[in-house]
């Protein structure tokens, strides 16, 4: 049996971790070039057993009388590595002065290796490393603290987060001492800042530790999390590297190329239809959709000369999220007759876009070929709804059984796919010309007869109101009607409400009961909807009896609160209206009916696509291809074939494993509602168009109302909603729909006269303000606040436990 000794080495012949990888990090970054504090390791520690040279090497490092001092740190194998990190398990002995202690610092950290904690977190990361020592001369820090050259919270690798405090680290570490934040993005600016009167750090030194850490990533390749400091000379010091072992992938991996440096890029309109983040697999089937959809207007209406297959030009795919090129579309205002950049800018973001740039207007000869183009695609919509129609009676789900075979339909499914989101683009171009050309010109009658502009708009959404056969309204309709029928049958009502609400949707399914065969009705014809219902992973309401469950149980439960039905569609007297202006009305309202319809066809595809791609999941998962169904969604379409070519799928699946834990953490990011060029995460900010307590937005349903408020900035969120309450959500799409039987109001951050939650709000007489630009931000459940449908405003009458004035207590 070899007796393994204790021995000392140094930093500039390490070459791997076979010491620890907090060795291995010093010795790279010495051999870098940075400024490393001398060291060397003490491998095999045996206090027992120490190394015969010790004495001389620790001479060496802290001569007699020089009054420098060292610190002993473990560095056990396994630890501060790529897999786990190890960090704080083991004891850190600082300010060694003599032999005597370095002794017994160094017994004190190999006996730390049998302490409860540091047993527990190796049985948990499976790692059971022997013990190697660094001990390293100490630094007179003015400051320390440690840097990552990505957050830790957010996942976001465009910022470098540095943490500094006055004096050692280790007050740091050890949590006895609040220390200054900063965060900094790849240009050297700091973004957010949160320190006291006397911050630890200058703001140079601040750019100073990010950008070192920065250098340091570049070498090593990969996030690393380092911990420096900083001398009473001002000198800066390297104490640490290792790197960061508990981000997901690239919250960017699979981001599409920026069209252009100086291009606009927005999430409204785009964020109405695609809200929050999206998989991979549904950015390349949805999101290529809408682009080839977008790319071939432009080119039928002469704004673009060919189809570029192999670029995002309409939209942008960043950190997980979709985004519409606005510099694209002003294509559209520079080469039509009767447009212009501020009309197409308020249509797509509800503002003047200051950032936009017009493009020089084409000859009036060239702009009315283009119009008469694109008037003549948007009018025909109907011919090509009814070719789909034919088509969709024909598609089913694709349900080959073998992968290649299925793979076959998918595709070809993803053909009408496109040409569905065509027809939808189509007829959405019909509803907008039309509720534009209304607003235009009612705004103008208004200001002939004396009356604001704000006065326009508003009576121009009221008009919208009352269309005929709006899918949403229809949808919600029938739905109310199932709950009407539970709530008159008060057995059957309290049965569905104490079942799960999964189970409670089942057992209804499955009877003979009226409520049954109209609950069945509903899912045969809108079961094909949800909540982000063009996302193929989420599921829509007939493959998620426990969502519809829950919105169903909270319609009834209000149901029996309040003993109100569904408000029934609103009303308006127009007959002191023009005839054009009648005219107009009625084309707006058949215009937002059929942009619905098509919306509902374009759903159909996506949910029977996400039905075939997961039963593709299934099937290479049972092949050993996967190791899992539903990590079939996160990857590119182009990259399905290859699961089935390639020999090893091992290399495959944990881009795709990496790409699956990046999800939640894009879930989270939010951007303004305006970028130009590569759109960048930001912390956001409440609006600021806030001023003496009234939020301003665009109206898209008159009426005024007082209640209180209930932010929701998911449909989760939304379960918690109560009778007469208002709704204030970022945006809503037909899975928040149930919901709107229950509120007194609705209020969006994004949207417009023609989005999903101002067709509904106006089919249902809520009033309704949209495009607040930060509504949720500045309001918070429990405030009573005034919603004023006509003007658009919002005012904040208390704030959550403030009382209520005595002259805002009154009914609106």
């Amino acid at each position: 049996m070899t007796l393994i000794t204790s021995s000392i080495v140094e930093l500039s012949d390490l070459v791997d971790a076979r010491y620890g990888g907090k060795a291995l990090g010093l010795a790279e970054l010495a051999a870098a070039g940075f400024d490393v504090p001398a060291a060397f390791v003490v491998a095999d520690a045996d206090p027992d057993a120490l190394p015969a040279d010790l004495a001389e090497r620790y001479a060496r490092l802290a001569p007699p009388g020089s009054g420098t001092t060292v610190a002993v740190r473990s560095s056990a194998a396994g630890e501060d590595g790529v897999e786990s990190s190890f960090a704080g398990q083991y004891e850190s002995v600082l300010g060694v002065r003599d032999l005597d202690e370095l002794v017994a610092a160094i017994r004190r950290c190999v006996e730390s290796t049998g302490s409860e904690r540091a047993s527990a977190y190796q049985a948990d990361s499976g790692i059971s490393g022997t013990m190697h020592l660094v001990v390293q001369e100490m630094v007179e820090a003015r400051a320390a603290g440690v840097v990552f050259t990505a957050d830790p919270v957010s996942a976001r690798r465009d910022l470098a987060v540095v943490d500094a405090v006055c004096g050692l680290g280790e007050a740091l570490v050890d949590g006895s001492t609040a220390s200054d934040h900063y965060e900094v993005d790849r240009d050297g600016a700091i973004v957010t800042r949160m320190s006291g009167d006397r911050p630890a750090l200058s703001d140079a030194e601040v750019g100073a530790v990010a950008a070192g850490a920065r250098e340091a990533e570049a070498r090593w390749g990969r996030p690393l999390d380092l911990e420096w400091a900083i001398d009473r000379s001002g000198r800066l010091r390297w104490l640490q590297a290792r790197p960061i072992t508990t981000l997901p992938g690239a919250l960017d991996e699979m981001d599409s190329q920026v069209a252009g440096a100086d291009h606009v890029y927005t999430r409204c309109n785009i964020g109405e239809m695609m809200p929050g983040a999206f998989c991979p697999l549904t950015a390349s089937v949805s999101g290529q959709a809408i682009e080839r959809a977008m790319q071939t207007v432009q080119v039928i209406a002469g704004f673009q000369k060919a189809y570029q297959d192999d670029r995002w030009l309409q939209l942008g795919y960043f950190s997980g999220h979709l985004f519409l090129n606005m510099t694209e579309g002003t294509a559209l205002s520079s080469g039509i007759l009767g447009n212009s950049l501020e009309q197409y800018s308020m249509s797509i973001a509800g503002r003047v876009v200051d950032e936009l740039v017009a493009q020089p207007p084409k000859p009036f000869p060239v702009r009315l070929v283009n119009t008469v183009r694109l008037t003549t695609f948007a009018v025909s919509a109907g011919v090509a709804i009814r070719r789909l129609d034919r088509k969709l009676a024909a598609f089913a789900t694709p349900s080959a059984p073998s992968p290649a075979a299925l793979l076959a339909e998918l595709d070809a499914g993803v053909e009408l796919y496109d040409e569905a989101t065509l027809t939808h683009v189509r007829s959405s171009s019909r509803s907008a010309v039309a509720a534009n050309v209304l607003e235009e010109t009612v705004v103008k009658e208004a200001v002939k007869a004396g009356r604001s502009e704000e006065d326009g708009r508003a009576q121009a959404s009221a008009l919208m109101a009352g269309g005929t056969d709006v899918e949403s309204a229809v949808m919600l309709g029938q739905l109310d009607a199932v709950v009407d029928l539970l709530a008159a049958d008060r057995e059957a009502g309290q049965r569905f409400l104490d079942a799960s609400p999964g189970e409670a949707v089942l057992a209804l399914t499955g009877d003979s009961s009226a409520v049954a065969r109209d609950l069945n009705a509903f899912l045969e014809r809108h079961g094909h909807r949800g909540y982000r219902e063009l996302c193929l992973r989420d599921p829509s309401w007939g493959d998620d009896p426990e969502g519809l469950g829950t919105i169903m149980q909270a319609m009834l439960r209000a149901r029996l609160a309040t003993g109100r039905s569904s408000r029934p569609a609103r009303t308006h007297d127009d007959t002191q209206l023009s005839r054009a202006v009648r005219t107009l009305a009625r084309m707006a309202r058949k215009g937002a009916a059929g942009r619905e319809g098509t919306k509902s066809r374009m759903v159909l595809v996506a949910h029977r696509l996400s039905r075939g791609y997961r039963l593709l999941g299934e099937q290479l998962a049972e092949l050993g291809r996967l190791p899992d169904a539903d990590l079939v969604f996160f990857f590119h379409r182009c990259e399905l074939p290859e699961l089935l070519s390639v020999p090893d799928t091992s290399e495959m699946v944990a881009a795709a494993r990496a790409r699956r834990d990046a999800l939640p953490f894009q879930a989270r990011l939010e951007f303004p509602d305006v970028s130009v060029g590569k759109p960048v995460p930001f912390v956001p900010q409440p609006p600021q168009g806030v001023e003496d307590g009234v939020i301003v937005g665009r109206p898209a349903c008159s009426g005024s109302v007082e209640g209180t408020v209930r932010v929701a900035t998911t449909v989760t969120e939304a379960q918690d909603l109560q009778p007469g309450e208002i709704l204030v959500a970022p945006v809503t799409d037909v899975g928040w729909t149930p919901y709107f039987t229950l509120i007194a109001a609705l209020v969006t951050d994004i949207g417009s006269s023609v989005s999903h939650g101002a067709v509904v709000a106006r089919e249902y007489g809520l009033p309704c303000v949209v495009n607040t630009q930060g509504a949720t931000r500045v309001l918070r459940t429990g405030d009573r606040v005034r919603v004023d449908g006509d003007r658009g405003t919002v005012t904040i009458l208390a704030q959550t436990g403030q009382p209520v004035p005595e002259e805002a207590a009154t009914p609106a």
